[in-house]
Formats: structure tokens, sequence, C-alpha cells
């Protein structure tokens, strides 16, 4: 998969991708590593790095718990990909 810049660059940033940036980086914010968040949101670590990578679409259920185990509102998450798919286009 091509890294965040070039997708960024190139415009063809899908929703799921940007999520998955932003999940990545409240969690290095937070200095968390993925297994950290796994247990904090009772998911998968594979799940979280799936998400992280866009490898995965994750559910309006699985949103909601990466938020909560990360602290933020899910709309905090949902509003910084929003940003970085406005920013591609």
């Amino acid at each position: 998969m091509p890294n965040m810049s070039r997708l960024l660059l190139r415009g063809d940033l899908q929703p799921h991708v940007a999520f998955g940036h932003a999940v990545r980086a409240r969690r290095t914010e937070l200095g968390l590593s993925q297994e950290e968040l796994a247990e904090r949101c009772e998911l998968d670590r594979t799940y979280i790095s799936g998400v992280e990578r866009g490898r995965r679409n994750p559910t309006v259920q699985a949103v909601f718990r990466i938020a909560q185990g990360l602290g933020v509102p899910a709309s905090d998450l949902v509003r910084e990909a929003e940003g970085l798919l406005r920013n591609a286009s």
C-alpha cells in the first residue's frame, strides 16, 4: 500500500484509510502501542493494525470502541479523517 504522503498527493485517499491515519496519529500522540490500544478497546491487535494501515474498514461499533480506547469522541477521529480527505482532493 502506498504511504500516506503519496495518497495525499495523488488525491485517491479513501475514508477508511484516512480514519486509520487519524487513529495511528492519536495513538502515537498518547504513547500507546497497538497492543495497549487493543486491550483498551477489547479488540485484537491485528485488527487495530489493519485499521491503521487501511486494510480494514471498521464498523461503526468498532469506531466507537477505538475512540473510547483513545479517550476521544468518535467525532474527533472522523473530523480528523475528513480533514485529511479534504486536503487530498
